[in-house]
């Protein structure tokens, strides 16, 4: 797909497994949006084919939608309907809807049922979003940013209500950029950068190193320049060192105490203040930082 000039999604290739949850990561631009509107139907490939159930999104849509449902980043509703008599209209539209009193109680609609659409708040837009995506109990449904702007508590809901689903054999393609909650959704990743595919798998799989442990250096003033290369000849073999950021470094390797040592010695010799120093095992956003962060300028 390309916009212009600028390619947004280029020679993309991935599959997403019935019954599981997978998340699309990447950073701003990386064509992640552009990716779930084609699959839905909203875009039309300018290269290449797209299979969504067996069916052409754009060809077969009328067989396709309702069987998949969509909770887009933002809109989907008239400005001026109330939240509840949305759903009910969406559910309306549905063969075997859910029933919408329950949706209304798990996500927290009750207290905003008579409001205005352009009314609500960010929050109360996603959730009511997510329940007019799986009111129609479909067979996949896409999920743009589910917890983008809730509160803990309502996220957590968010989270174990995508797990029922999965639960009751329902595809869920997500895309979010809390790297918390792909790592505890997500059975498979896909990682995109520059509309390109990165990494694939699952969490474990793409954060698992054998016995190789990370230490993660976050300090209160950028670091200077070529701080990654100083501080790799000081660790010695053996050790990879990654910017992952102006004020954080991360170290993949034998992370023992006497790694421990040479950082802070390298610290203290570069006028450097540590304002953590983490040791522990890769997490995921570690990976998605390593495989998507901007090539160092001089």
């Amino acid at each position: 797909m390309r916009y212009g000039d600028k390619v947004a999604v280029d020679r993309l290739s991935l599959s997403v497994e019935a019954h599981t949850i997978t998340a699309v990561l990447g950073p701003n631009g990386a064509g992640k949006t552009t990716t779930l509107e084609t699959c839905e139907g909203y875009r039309t490939p300018q290269h290449g084919t797209v299979r969504v159930l067996g069916l052409d999104p754009v060809r077969d849509r009328h067989a396709l939608l309702p069987r998949i449902g969509v909770m887009l980043q933002s809109g989907g509703a008239w400005g001026g309907v109330r939240a509840v008599e949305m759903l009910r209209h969406v559910a309306r539209l549905h063969a075997n809807p859910l029933p919408v009193d329950l949706l209304v109680e798990r996500l927290g609609l009750a207290d905003c049922g008579r409001t205005p659409f352009r009314r609500l708040s960010g929050g109360q837009q996603q959730r009511l979003g997510l329940a007019m995506a799986i009111v129609g109990r479909p067979e996949l449904v896409f999920v743009d940013e589910p917890t983008a702007g809730l509160d803990p508590s309502v996220r957590r809901t968010v989270w174990e209500l995508l797990e029922e689903l999965r639960t009751d054999g329902v595809t869920v393609v997500l895309t979010t950029h809390y790297m918390d909650e792909a790592e505890r959704l997500a059975d498979r990743v896909h990682i995109l950068d520059r509309g390109t595919l990165v990494a694939s798998g699952s969490p474990l799989e793409l954060t698992r190193g054998g016995s190789v442990a990370t230490i993660r250096l976050v300090v209160t003033q950028p670091f200077p320049p070529g701080a990654p290369a100083s501080l790799t000849a000081a660790l010695g073999p053996g050790t990879e060192v990654t910017q992952l950021d102006a004020v954080s470094l991360l170290v993949t390797g034998p992370a023992d105490g006497s790694t421990l040592a040479k950082v802070s010695r390298w610290c203290e010799a570069n006028d450097v203040l540590p304002e953590s120093l983490t040791l522990g095992q890769r997490k995921l956003e570690d990976v998605f930082l390593e495989l998507t962060a901007l090539p160092e300028t001089t």
